[in-house]
């Protein structure tokens, strides 16, 4: 079983820069493609950010690129999402998530495992 912990939000203002974590303790995460999706009040979660398992090949949301960027250390299995220059419309709850397949992974229904989620507040 995988689980996955985020940690890193909190209350930021707009323009502000966070990075959030997610860990996992098993070493089979290193073998996980890792995704980062959100979402906003009222909203459908949304696609962020994804990365294979290797690290080499990463896509970005249309919202977020420029601003956002995904990476993961496998030595310490984790993943990060560093994002800068922060909107208030990136408020959202914000997750982490994991499917063992050796692709990128851009679409959540293909995403089997799921973190609890965290906060980012941006204010304006």
């Amino acid at each position: 079983q995988v689980q996955l912990v985020e940690s890193g939000g909190g209350l930021v203002q707009a323009g502000g820069s966070l990075r959030l974590s997610c860990t996992n303790s098993r070493r089979t995460f290193r073998r996980a493609a890792m995704g980062w999706f959100r979402r906003a009040p009222g909203k459908n979660r949304e696609f962020v950010a994804a990365i294979n398992w290797s690290g080499g090949s990463t896509d970005h949301g249309e919202s977020v690129k420029g601003r956002f960027t995904i990476s993961r250390d496998n030595a310490k299995n984790t993943v990060y999402l560093q994002m800068n220059n922060l909107k208030p419309e990136d408020t959202a709850v914000y997750y982490c998530a994991a499917v063992f397949t050796s692709e990128l992974v851009t679409v959540e229904r293909e995403y089997v495992y799921w973190g609890q989620g965290t906060q980012v507040t941006v204010s304006s």
